[in-house]
């Protein structure tokens, strides 16, 4: 039988603060690392080719979701097994700050390009991880009327934290004329390649309460062997009888859909604002801080909706704002109009994403919660190439990145329709129990 999650759920503050605050730590890697800053040098400055350097950039992404999807499933059943997460949360974020550190060692040279793609793809992967094990103690952390508050909480402190070390990092280091106060040189592009020994310092400091302040799922006592043996076999079974847990398959579905609808409006924004609306490189910037401030507001506003009037119900009006704002943003000529719905549209990023993890945690049956987030990074990893492909497709079709932006939105109906097949557990109701 897998292990009996902690049965003294903590209403502790600082535990709960401290849960947060690995939001806001983590944030950083996506937000600076994968997204921002060196992303865009590793196609400029080390590849010196935008085209080939986007590319690669590419390929190695596609490589850390195929090894994501196979590899959380099968950790989070073993350590469902084990019983505790921590150490496993540990292994995976001091993984993640070490290879994040190590960018700073990439030189703007193709030389170096190899061993930039290895960092990245090393500490990519690790941080996926690192979150399997992290969402998946939000169940033992609180009772089930205060998942939603805790869950929406951390994904609005997570694009606050996001932000402001992305903000740090640009003014403090990128445009910085003397950066890092004059400490710091630009020879090199050290001022950017520093920017790699932030984001590590930054999730290492801030995820540092976590493992003091947190309690953890107490130890089964199996050795490892066991645990991993006993978490093999247990997956498979799952998979094999996810008929068994119809309610947690069929959210599984939705919510990639509608994840996936989220994930390519934020990769493919910037595109489609710089292309659709001739918007410069500073409109992007503030585009994208305005676009998390509304989420991480968005986000804290709905924690408490969700206690009260339940997750599915969250979601589900998450998805008619975001094709309500979506529809006409398609349809406007005006840069004052773009900035007004897409700030609405990116409103509701927040509570989508944060009500889907808490009704994961609903959901979850007792004992199952790091094989249950498992599976829900793997289906999101599955069908994560779908909203950029039909991104891509309808735009070449249609000679129109309105039209590519279309086929996005019709992720978020899609995902509307299929919510509407799930049922939320009630408050005082148990998910079924795993077979023994």
């Amino acid at each position: 039988m897998p292990p009996t999650p902690a049965a003294g759920r903590t209403s502790d503050w600082r535990a709960i603060a401290a849960w947060c605050l690995y939001d806001w730590a983590c944030s950083a890697y996506n937000t600076v690392i994968t997204t921002f800053i060196f992303a865009v040098y590793f196609a400029r400055g080390v590849v010196g080719d935008e085209v080939s350097g986007a590319a690669r950039w590419s390929a190695a992404m596609t490589l850390c979701g195929l090894l994501i999807a196979l590899l959380s499933p099968v950790l989070g059943a073993i350590a469902d097994r084990n019983g505790r997460r921590k150490p496993w949360l540990a292994g995976f974020t001091a993984v993640t700050v070490v290879a994040s550190a190590l960018l700073w060692w990439v030189r703007p040279t193709p030389d170096d390009a190899f061993l930039a793609l290895a960092c990245v793809v090393v500490a990519t992967v690790s941080f996926e991880l690192a979150n399997v094990f992290y969402n998946a103690s939000l169940p033992g952390l609180v009772p089930k009327d205060r998942l939603g508050r805790v869950s929406g909480w951390g994904w609005g402190l997570g694009y606050f934290g996001g932000l402001s070390c992305l903000v740090l990092a640009l003014f403090v280091f990128v445009q910085a004329e003397a950066p890092l106060f004059g400490l710091l040189g630009k020879e090199d592009q050290a001022n950017v390649r520093a920017t790699s020994l932030l984001v590590a310092a930054w999730y290492g400091l801030f995820a540092l309460p976590y493992f003091l302040l947190v309690p953890d799922e107490p130890a089964t006592g199996r050795p490892l062997g066991a645990s991993v043996r006993e978490g093999l076999a247990t997956l498979r079974r799952t998979v094999l009888e996810l008929r068994r847990y119809k309610q947690v398959l069929r959210y599984l579905i939705a919510s990639a859909f509608f994840r996936d609808g989220i994930s390519t409006i934020t990769a493919f924004g910037g595109l489609f604002a710089a292309g659709t609306f001739g918007m410069s490189f500073q409109e992007i910037v503030l585009f994208a801080i305005a676009l998390n401030v509304c989420a991480g507001f968005g986000a804290v506003a709905f924690a408490w909706v969700d206690d009260r009037i339940g997750a599915k119900p969250t979601i589900l009006i998450s998805l008619t704002a975001l094709t309500g704002f979506g529809v006409p943003l398609l349809l406007v000529e005006e840069k004052l109009w773009f900035w007004i719905l897409a700030l609405g549209l990116g409103t509701f990023f927040g509570p989508a994403q944060a009500a889907g993890r808490s009704l994961m945690a609903r959901l979850s049956p007792p004992g199952m919660a790091g094989e249950m987030f498992g599976l829900y990074s793997l289906t999101g990893r599955a069908v994560g190439f779908l909203g950029p492909l039909a991104f891509g497709l309808a735009t070449q079709a249609f000679s129109s990145q309105r039209a590519g932006m279309a086929s996005v939105v019709a992720f978020f109906v899609i995902g509307f329709a299929l919510m509407l097949t799930v049922r939320e557990p009630a408050r005082a109701e148990a998910a079924p129990s795993p077979p023994p």
